[in-house]
């Protein structure tokens, strides 16, 4: 696997390398030894699936607070998401700040998002199906959001106009 940092610390995009011959192809996707020898927290203790009929399907930003912090490792496995972290870590040199990347079914690449950075995902491409494993699970009294459109932060979207639950569209405007 490659491990490419992001201009967030702590954030990579991961590329498994795929190996083919004729009866098809194989690639790692993880391996804790790996994940240790890069600094990321190798623990999985659940795995989700989100499934999205539609294109322009918008999920997030989201996050869990303290103590239930998560880090999470998030791979495409049906159509295609534009895929966004947004860094909340207050000491960080990049508070504030946002990446994004492209995760498809075709390229395989994974995304880790460490503790402290909200996550969000647009569709791409109808019948999209997102693959998470998380490292501690889901405490819905911990769970947290960042509105998708939050001028503090302007991340900058291919969709206007996304498919989007009133929870995610209601969050308020972000107080540090």
């Amino acid at each position: 696997m490659k491990f490419l940092a992001t201009r967030l610390p702590g954030v990579f995009l991961i590329q498994p390398e795929w190996k083919e011959d004729e009866r098809g192809g194989f690639a790692r996707n993880f391996c804790r030894q790996e994940f240790d020898a890069h600094g990321l927290n190798p623990d999985i203790s659940q795995c989700n699936i989100s499934f999205n009929r539609h294109r322009g399907t918008l999920r997030g930003l989201h996050y869990q607070a303290d103590p239930y912090g998560e880090d999470k490792l998030v791979r495409c496995s049906a159509g295609a998401v534009y895929d966004v972290a947004l860094d909340l870590r207050q000491k960080s040199p990049t508070y504030r700040f946002w990446m994004a990347t492209e995760l498809t079914a075709v390229n395989r690449h994974m995304l880790y998002i460490p503790v402290g950075v909200a996550h969000g995902f647009l569709t791409l491409q109808d019948d999209t199906e997102i693959f998470y494993q998380m490292s501690v699970p889901w405490h819905p009294e911990a769970a947290r959001g960042i509105r998708w459109n939050d001028p503090t932060f302007s991340v900058i979207w291919p969709e206007d106009e996304p498919i989007i639950s009133v929870r995610d569209r209601s969050y308020p405007d972000f107080a540090p």
